[in-house]
């Protein structure tokens, strides 16, 4: 896994599948994927329209959210 940017990003929580602990975080027109396990808290679980930060990761080739934290 790469980090693409140290920089944290906004964005808003735009989907969320908890049984497959899959979503997508939106942010100026680009999506990002994510895993329940990239969730800073540990909850393994986010509300969908929830404001969050995050970092841009790389992962086997593609771009995904990291670190992903509750504004």
């Amino acid at each position: 896994m790469v980090v693409i940017s140290e920089v944290r990003i906004n964005g808003v929580v735009a989907d969320f599948d908890d049984p497959r602990g899959l979503g997508h975080i939106i942010t100026d027109g680009i999506v990002y994927p994510f895993h329940c396990v990239s969730i800073a808290d540990g909850t393994r679980s986010i509300s969908v329209g929830d404001p969050v930060s995050f970092v841009a990761l790389s992962k086997l080739g593609r771009h995904e959210a990291g670190d992903i934290r509750s504004r």
